[in-house]
């Protein structure tokens, strides 16, 4: 059965025990036992009884008792063997003689009594000591017997605390085991009859009487884990179930016979009887034990099996007759007619209040043991909890106090067996009382919130609430009627806060808390998968497979709240119309598409909040649906055993009873049915259970209607029902009983309508133990967050709204900690959950405390905010959940950003904020350039052009508000000014505001849009609204934020691009002057653009597409920031230039670079990003040439700088060719034929563009570029061999470039602007030799084209022209020079390769008639030099001649060759 587990710590009224070892030896212990014997006889000897002799006529001389201590003291030092193996009734028997004597003083028996404690603090007696269960039944009997005479109270008191002192050490001995359930009962007694009777002592004896008997039921019960749970079979004497109105239990203790009533006390001549309760304890008629033998059964029923395991070593029997007991004292209220309608009861609270505190140490101390004893857990699961029930109504704080602990510990211990007691506890007691609408006193409900405090903080209390009730159907929502009352409790409305308040707050707080405990230690999805009933299923008898495996009771309880939920809705239709509530649930898949009467009368029973008066209208009616709907109806309820007033009671609580006689009949039929079915004990058929419940209807409208003036008596009623059970009279007895229920309570026709909180009636009480033994089992949970999403969705708006109420109204800064904390594991929670919604509102409710977004003059937030310590709380909470949980913020970024831009506004923000995380490289890199850099996106940097600069940084913004810069001075900041400014300085650096934006690579890619929409909203706010330099201030800091982020985010650059360019554009689209606005967003789209390109390729395109904003800035913007952007061009073209491979991409480089040729700052810049691309080719590409050709054009073309930039680009134009070469070089050798074919037309166009451009650089009005164009212009016309340039090519280039490029020369020597050209004969000069070098070097092949005459008559009219111009109205003698001589070479080189013959020749006849033509207009002496006359054969043999000459011109050297075409072209 195990050993006694003695409890170390509870050593009140205890001597210290001495150790065992100390008393090892026989002699020691001898010597004890004798020194208590003389302690003994010493008193004794004081009295004059025991001090004399006796005379002789007597048998003896001395007094047995005196004797037989004598005798013993001769013993002890003679004994031999082991003190276990010497029985100790040996050694005890004299002094227990002493304690039985009432020959005795009250000193005597107390020394007695003294030695017999510690005799038993030896530790002498155990298990194993010979004949120990007499001896310590002897001990027992013994001391519970004491008989002594009183001298003194004084004495009287001592020798009663002794008396409790033994029998305490004896229930802690080794040897207690052995005691039988009657002698524990023996010993409880006889302390309880103590403490009754201290009641008339001093206050000292009455505290220990109280602290023993909590010494005893605490050390009996903690055997309780090592009583072996078959030790004991149900016994008459213990109380099953009463099926009764009301319980009225008869106490059952058991004890020993006690002799002329125990304990005399001959000082006041009162003798204490077994009657434990006077009236001081409680009204007359209460709970007492009677003098006479109090059996362990009840009267003649007892049997002699109960009388035996009376005799066995205690265990639960003993424990159940404890429990018997302890509730036989609270059962007093059952006497004292408390009205039912009440909702606290009024009781003397010191009776009740200590034996609840003895239940709740035997629970403490029994705990989870006690499942394993039926009896006992039947016990506490009824009669207990039925008090604790009642008694929590209490108006004594203390005894509600009590309850309270009593259910705290029985949910720790018990509460998978107390799953409907739990819920009615709460929902009757807990909720009625924390309430002030129910009448409960301030005291009441303070006590009843901190006991719903204490179990909020219980770890799993709130999920095992929402899951074992919330989610079951029948059951009342109690997780959201106790998170209800918590968050409307915390709220001070019309009423200062006070502490009522700050409790519900931190109930709501501990509930918030242990949900953000289980999401952090557990993985949480993100949301819940929404179920959809897709057909009907009986839900009322749907179970889960495993309650104690979370992937089965998680979708079960899941799916049971969803059917719930529906079931409401369903309810509140029906009692708007029930047929259309009968409808939504077929649609809802809750009732089958046929209805059957099954379904809807468990849909009538199980679902709360339908109209009773619908339900009882609609079980009443007479079609045959409605009757069979009824007979259902009645089949759900277990009347099993109950009284006939009861199973009516219950039945009639759940609808209302119709006022029709038929409807009336036809519902009593259907009860009286089921009633006689599972009851037919007493009733002989159910025509008898029917006109006997109507007979009780009619005596309680005669009973409780005030209207009736004249009420039926109990023979009345017997006399009323005679006959009626199948012809015979029921028991006298039985319809008496039944008359007396119903008159003390009243059978309620019209029940509460869907009442939260309801009172606890008998009927109620009954019907719940019959639920609890059917209900599914209760789940325990852990420490895993499966439901806690669903809660906090019912909680979460509840808990922000009473936070902030409560945060706004506190003054005390440990309450403000205290609502942080609430507000931060909110936030936890939201992220874990992905309540995103949750989260924004949050946020927006803790902004409003910042103070930050209160209009306010300039210097009231700077000062009052490093004083206001919600303020400084609110704000370092709002951006700890921005930082920690910024993933799941949406639209509360828009008021983050707004208090950031206040805190701007007043330069409290760090210098780096809108920083990321390379600025630090950049600026380094740019240390060495002589310019700023203006488009970093710290705002200490350069100012806007021509714009003052305003006060930026912290210390600017500071000494603003000094007023240092003012025109009127003003004084000094005070001390207290500067401890503020200090203090906000130190709290802002803790924020950690920057990490906001440079962290941001890690928010979601919602969250990460959502900011960047918030930054643009509040920048178009400001620039909207932008009349004051704040506004403007806030807009461009708003855009160095979404630059930030920009940059941070380039693997996300798609999903913000968009946004952040279209905020861009329309900065740039709207602004005509110079801004520090518009220079960020110019500088900042730069900026993006060039960190973003080496990463992005692509997206290359689209990023340099950007850049043509630039190009639709107002001139008087573009012009101010020209040179920072042709900088910025030439940093993105020098860092990217590999990057960027579309024409598109450089066709905005271009673009930009073209702009600044002509800008007087900005072309420098501008060239040396020309020249980086075009030096060596080395980052010319086919995509870029034409563009980059152009460039170089209008840079040549541009007359700002020096003459030599012009002749720089025109080499750069020049050298290109280059490049084309190669590229058809490996377009040979890497292409395909028809590849390569294409590529050498497309390089054919780029030349052609090329020459283009140097045809206008030719006509530039500086002599040096445009003779320097002239020569670049020939280079590229004949070294381009290796490009293949087709012949049309060429006709268009002497179309278009050569031809073109003479006549316009022309045209400006013979016009008026000649003025403006400076010795243009000299580049007249250049360009006619030009002609011939080139005509002559593409001779062979032009020759060949049907367009060749055409061509060649073009070039003589083109010397016609240069023979004949006049510069300045004269001719030029160096050009009517230059031009017979090149004619002549050009015609000689033409005669000598056989393309200008004589006419005689082939196809030679109009082009000889029309060369000489033409020539003879210019030198006619040219035909007879170079074709001198001829004999007439030879004119004859034209033909044959020219072959000569041909042939003999193959023979002329290579070197003479050239000398001849090297005349014609002027060299």
């Amino acid at each position: 059965m195990g050993q006694l587990k003695l409890k170390t710590g509870i050593k009140a009224m205890e001597e210290p025990l001495p150790e065992c070892d100390r008393y090892s030896s026989k002699a020691t212990l001898s010597c004890v036992i004798n020194s208590e014997i003389g302690a003994v006889l010493a008193v004794m000897r004081r009295n004059v009884r025991w001090g004399v002799h006796y005379m002789s006529n007597e048998d003896q001389l001395e007094h047995s008792l005196i004797q037989s201590l004598k005798a013993l003291r001769k013993q002890i030092f003679t004994w031999q063997h082991r003190w276990h193996t010497i029985n100790p009734s040996v050694y005890l028997q004299p002094f227990l003689d002493v304690i039985r004597s009432d020959e005795t003083g009250a000193p005597i028996t107390g020394v007695a009594l003294s030695s017999v404690y510690k005799i038993l603090t030896l530790d002498v007696i155990d298990r194993n000591t010979v004949n120990v269960e007499d001896a310590m039944h002897l001990l027992v009997d013994a001391v519970t017997s004491c008989r002594f005479e009183v001298t003194d109270p004084a004495s009287e008191e001592v020798v009663l605390m002794k008396i409790l002192q033994v029998l305490l050490a004896c229930m802690k001995s080794k040897a207690s085991v052995m005691l039988s359930n009657q002698h524990v009962c023996t010993i409880v007694n006889a302390c309880f009859r103590i403490v009754h009777q201290a009641g008339t002592k001093g206050e000292l004896l009455q505290r220990i009487a109280r602290h023993t008997m909590d010494e005893l039921v605490r050390c009996i019960f903690s055997h309780l884990p090592d009583v072996d749970n078959s030790e004991m079979s149900p016994v008459s004497g213990v109380n099953t179930l009463t099926r009764s109105s009301g319980l009225n239990s008869e106490p059952a203790f058991g004890s020993r016979q006690y002799e002329n009533g125990n304990m005399t006390s001959e000082y006041d001549g009162q003798t204490l009887s077994a009657n434990l309760v006077s009236n001081t304890y409680v009204h007359a008629g209460a709970v007492g034990l009677d003098d006479e033998t109090i059996e362990t059964g009840s009267g003649k029923d007892s049997s002699s099996h109960d009388l035996i395991l009376m005799t066995k070593p205690y265990g639960v029997l003993c424990m159940m007759e404890i429990f018997h007991f302890l509730c036989s004292l609270l059962n007093v209220v059952e006497n004292m007619g408390m009205d039912p309608r009440s909702s606290t009861i009024a009781i003397d609270e010191d009776v009740p209040l200590f034996a609840l505190s003895l239940i709740n140490s035997a629970i403490q101390l029994g705990g989870p043991s006690i499942r394993h004893h039926p009896t006992l857990l039947c016990f506490i699961q009824d009669e207990l909890f039925h008090n604790l029930m009642q008694f929590g109504l209490s108006t004594s704080p203390l005894i509600l106090s009590m309850v309270c602990s009593i259910v705290l510990n029985l949910y720790h211990h018990l509460r998978t067996e107390l799953k409907l007691q739990l819920e009615a506890f709460f929902s009757c007691v807990i909720l009625r009382l924390a309430q002030s609408r129910y009448g409960a006193s301030y005291q009441q409900q303070e006590v009843a919130m901190e006991a719903l405090v204490d179990f909020c903080r219980q770890e799993t209390f709130m999920v095992e609430m929402y899951a074992n009730l919330d989610c079951d159907i029948p059951c009342s929502n109690v997780f959201e009627d106790l998170a209800d009352l918590l968050s409307k409790s915390a709220f001070p409305v019309n009423s200062p806060l006070s502490s009522m308040h700050i409790l519900a707050l931190d109930g709501l707080i501990a509930v918030i808390q242990g949900m953000g405990e289980r999401a952090a230690n557990a993985s949480v999805g993100s949301e819940c998968t929404p179920f959809n009933l897709k057909e009907y299923t009986p839900y009322w008898m749907e179970k889960c497979d495993n309650y104690s495996d979370p992937s089965h009771w998680v979708p079960f309880v899941r799916r049971r709240k969803y059917i719930k939920k529906r079931l409401m809705i369903g309810a509140d239709n029906f009692n708007r119309d029930p047929k259309k509530g009968l409808e939504f649930l077929q649609g809802a898949h809750l009732l089958p598409d046929k209805l059957d009467p099954q379904s809807v009368a468990c849909f009538f029973r199980y679902t709360t909040g339908l109209d009773k008066n619908l339900i009882g209208d609609f079980l009443g009616n007479h079609d045959e649906f409605s009757i069979q709907v009824l007979h259902e109806f009645a089949w759900t309820f277990d009347f099993q055993d109950m009284n006939l007033d009861t199973a009516l009671r219950l039945f009639l609580e759940t609808f209302r009873l119709p006022g029709e006689s038929q409807k009336i009949q036809r519902v009593l039929e259907a009860f009286s049915e089921r009633y006689y079915e599972q009851s037919p004990h007493v009733l002989a058929n159910k025509d008898a259970a029917l006109l006997l419940s109507y007979s009780l209807i009619l005596l309680n409208t005669d009973q409780h209607n005030v209207q009736v003036k004249k009420k039926m008596t109990e023979e009345d009623f017997i006399r009323n029902n005679r006959k009626i059970n199948g012809g015979n009279d029921l028991p006298r007895e039985f319809l008496s009983e039944l008359y007396h229920s119903i008159l003390k309570n009243e059978i309620r026709t019209t029940p509460e309508q869907g009442a939260s909180f309801p009172e606890m009636t008998p009927s109620r009480w009954i019907d719940l133990i019959l639920k609890s033994q059917k209900t599914a089992p209760f789940i325990l949970s852990d420490c895993g967050a499966y439901l806690d999403h669903d809660m906090f969705a019912i909680v979460s708006g509840p808990t922000i709204a009473a936070l902030s109420v409560v945060f706004d109204n506190a003054e005390d800064e440990e309450v403000y900690q205290t609502c942080i904390d609430g507000f931060l594991a909110v936030a936890k929670i939201s992220a874990c959950h992905h309540l995103e919604d949750v989260l924004d509102d949050l946020v927006v409710s803790l902004c409003k405390f910042t103070t930050l977004l209160n209009p306010s003059s300039f210097e009231e937030p700077m000062l009052e905010f490093g004083d206001d310590t919600k303020a400084r709380m609110a704000t370092a909470t709002v951006f700890t959940i921005a930082n920690s949980y910024g993933d799941y913020i949406r639209t509360g970024w828009r008021n983050i950003l707004d208090c950031i831009l206040k805190l701007h506004n007043l330069g409290l923000l760090p210098a780096r904020v809108a920083s990321d995380a390379n600025d630090e490289l950049e600026l380094s890199a740019d240390r060495g350039h002589n310019k700023p850099i203006t488009n970093s996106l710290s705002s200490g940097h350069m100012p806007p052009v021509n714009l003052p600069k305003r006060p930026s940084g912290l210390m600017g913004r500071f000494s603003q508000f000094l007023s240092l810069d003012t025109e009127e001075p003003k004084s000094q900041p005070t001390e207290e000014q500067l401890a503020a400014h200090q203090r906000t300085l130190q709290t802002i650096q803790k924020f950690h505001i920057d990490s906001i934006f440079s962290e941001s690579k890690f928010l979601q890619a919602e969250s990460l849009l959502q900011l960047a929409q918030a930054l643009i909203l509040a920048a178009g706010r400001l620039q909207k609204g932008s009349s004051s330099p704040e506004d403007e201030d806030g807009a461009v800091f708003c855009l160095e934020l979404l630059i930030a982020i920009t940059l941070t985010n380039r693997d996300r650059i798609v999903l913000l691009w968009q946004g952040v360019y279209d905020h861009i554009s329309n900065i740039v689209q709207s602004t005509v002057m110079p801004c520090a606005l518009v220079e960020k967003a110019v500088f900042g789209l730069f900026r993006i653009c060039q960190r973003l390109l080496p990463y992005k390729e692509n997206l290359a395109d689209e990023l340099l597409r950007s850049l043509q904003l630039v190009l639709k800035l107002d001139a008087r913007v573009a012009d101010a920031y020209c040179e920072q952007i042709t900088q910025e061009v030439g940093r993105l073209v020098k860092a990217n230039a590999s990057h960027i491979r579309s024409q598109l991409g450089w066709r905005t480089i271009t673009s930009l670079l073209s702009i600044t040729a002509r800008h007087p700052e900005a072309s420098e810049s501008g060239f040396d990003a020309l020249l980086y691309v075009m030096s060596d080719g080395a980052h010319l590409l086919p995509a870029n040439y034409v563009l980059f050709v152009d460039a170089a054009r209008q840079f040549a073309e541009s007359r700002v700088g020096q003459a030599e930039r012009s002749v720089c680009a025109l080499d750069l134009m020049a050298d290109s060719v280059d490049c084309l070469s190669r590229w058809a070089s490996e377009a040979k050798k890497a292409m395909g034929e028809e590849e390569a074919v294409r590529m050498s037309q497309d390089i054919g166009e780029m030349w052609l563009r090329l020459v283009q451009g140097f045809r206008k650089v030719c006509l530039d009005q500086r002599e040096v570029v445009r003779n320097h164009a002239l020569l670049s212009l020939q280079k590229c016309l004949t070294v381009v061999d290796s490009l293949h340039l087709s012949h049309g090519l060429w006709l268009q280039c002497f179309d278009l470039v050569i031809f073109s490029m003479l006549d316009d020369l022309h045209e400006i020597a013979q016009g008026q602007a000649q003025k403006d050209y400076r010795n243009m004969e000299g580049t007249l000069i250049l360009a006619m030799k030009l002609l011939p070098k080139v005509f002559l070097r593409l001779l062979p092949n032009l020759s060949q084209l049907t367009t060749f005459v055409k061509l060649w008559l073009g070039v003589l009219n083109r010397m016609e022209k240069y023979m004949r111009v006049k510069i300045r109205g004269k001719k030029s003698e160096k050009l009517h020079e230059l031009v017979p001589e090149l004619l002549k070479n050009t015609l000689i080189v033409m005669k000598t390769r056989g393309v200008l013959v004589p006419r005689s020749a082939t196809g030679g006849e109009s082009l000889w008639e029309m060369t000489w033509s033409q020539v003879n207009n210019i030198a006619p002496s040219l035909q007879s030099e170079v074709f001198p006359d001829q004999s007439l054969e030879q004119s004859y043999h034209g033909e044959a001649a020219a072959d000569l000459v041909s042939d003999e011109s193959d023979k002329v050297p290579s070197t003479q060759m050239s000398s001849f075409e090297g005349a014609a072209g002027g060299g």
